[in-house]
């Protein structure tokens, strides 16, 4: 679950980790408010959105005077933001955040992630802070500090000065820069978080080390120890698909692609995507309905793939096993039934009970397309993305 930037620095001041003054604002006239309370210009109003990159976007900028904070404020709240990490799309700006200006001295990167290859807690430093530290990673790695710290053992002295050395951090920085990191690392663990990033992190010409961004992702698998960190969350930035599938305790994710697809087990969804791929085709999400899905699960997972308006068809590839290929079948057909199909869908089913599943679907009377193998359900998901199946056949005229 990612957070705002605001919200996650009110969590930093939990962990003394210092932070600029500042203020959400949800309108101009807030805006200006907040501005007041900070009682010095410049201010910056910087556009709140679950992405990156928004100071090349336009989303970030400067203002010396009551009349310029609410001509920004107005400007930015309501606008499309684009950046690399919106997409295409890009993302409706609703509130910003008011925050008092520094004399910045230097720019500095600081991330923690967990990293799976060594099970260790990492620790990634830059002095090449910044906008374009994506570029920094991409075409000079050799600038990135890397410091992997044991879970077990939990961040020490030496770690904490391989950073600072790593970062030149001078003297006169070095104890608060040793308290923002000890705090930031506390934060990672703490609050089971799968990445925590400042960027950047900044020296003021006061020797003052201050975050000035924050980026926080959580793990959605801890979240039921951190009930408070549930009141954060804003659905409004997040995929419509995604939030109602999340009621009903799907693993969905909305991707790009032309077929949809529902699938139990991770591993066997991401092999389906491959065989997508392989035909030709897009997938359009992620679905993994779990080994215990019932009949309900698998009729709401369906409804949700129906909504997506790219879809072009549905590949249904299920292996029986605690989730019995009749029960999967029969929450197929109720879906199917109260919902108006005008796609193709493919459905490749093996394991417990495939007969019995099998039979429910050929006597149901929908326009259903089975498989009898893998290999053949992917050769129809590419006839599907060709526009037609079985030899040219228009996709409409073809049955199970």
């Amino acid at each position: 679950m990612k957070i705002h930037e605001y919200q996650a620095k009110e969590l930093f001041r939990k962990y003394n980790i210092p932070i600029p003054k500042g203020k959400v604002a949800f309108t101009s006239e807030e805006a200006v408010l907040a501005a007041k309370e900070l009682g010095e210009y410049p201010v910056v109003i910087k556009a709140q959105i679950h992405a990156g990159g928004r100071g090349k976007g336009g989303g970030v900028k400067l203002a010396n005077s009551e009349a310029e904070v609410k001509e920004t404020a107005a400007h930015i709240i309501g606008m499309n933001l684009l950046t690399r990490q919106t997409g295409a799309e890009g993302r409706i700006v609703k509130k910003v955040l008011v925050e008092q200006g520094l004399n910045i001295e230097k720019e500095l990167y600081l991330s923690v992630l967990p990293d799976r290859a060594t099970g260790k807690n990492l620790i990634i430093a830059s002095e090449a802070g910044g906008m374009d530290i994506e570029a920094v990673a991409e075409g000079t790695p050799e600038k990135l500090i890397k410091v992997y710290v044991d879970p077990l053992i939990g961040i020490q002295s030496y770690h904490l000065r391989q950073v600072a050395f790593g970062l030149n951090i001078s003297a006169d920085c070095i104890k608060e820069f040793f308290g923002l990191l000890k705090g930031l690392f506390n934060f990672f663990t703490d609050y089971d978080c799968s990445l925590v990033e400042i960027n950047p992190l900044v020296i003021t010409k006061e020797n003052n080390v201050m975050a000035l961004d924050a980026k926080v992702d959580f793990d959605d698998n801890a979240l039921f120890r951190h009930k408070d960190i549930l009141e954060f969350r804003d659905i409004d930035e997040e995929d419509p698909l995604e939030v109602e599938a999340s009621k009903y305790g799907l693993n969905y994710i909305n991707l790009d692609g032309n077929i949809g697809n529902m699938v139990n087990g991770a591993g066997l969804a991401m092999a389906t995507m491959d065989i997508i791929k392989q035909a030709g085709a897009e997938p359009a999400n992620f679905l993994d309905v779990g080994g215990g899905a019932n009949a309900v699960m698998i009729e709401n997972g369906f409804r949700i793939i129906l909504r997506d308006s790219k879809v072009k068809g549905i590949l249904i590839n299920i292996f029986g096993g605690i989730l019995r290929c009749d029960v999967l079948a029969s929450g197929v057909v109720e879906a199917a039934k109260k919902s108006d199909i005008n796609i193709p869908v493919v459905v490749r089913m093996e394991g417990t009970n495939v007969a019995e599943g099998r039979k429910i679907l050929a006597d149901s009377g929908l326009d259903l397309i089975t498989a009898v193998d893998i290999k053949d359900a992917a050769q129809k998901v590419g006839s599907i993305a060709n526009g037609n199946l079985n030899g040219g056949k228009p996709i409409e005229h073809i049955r199970k």
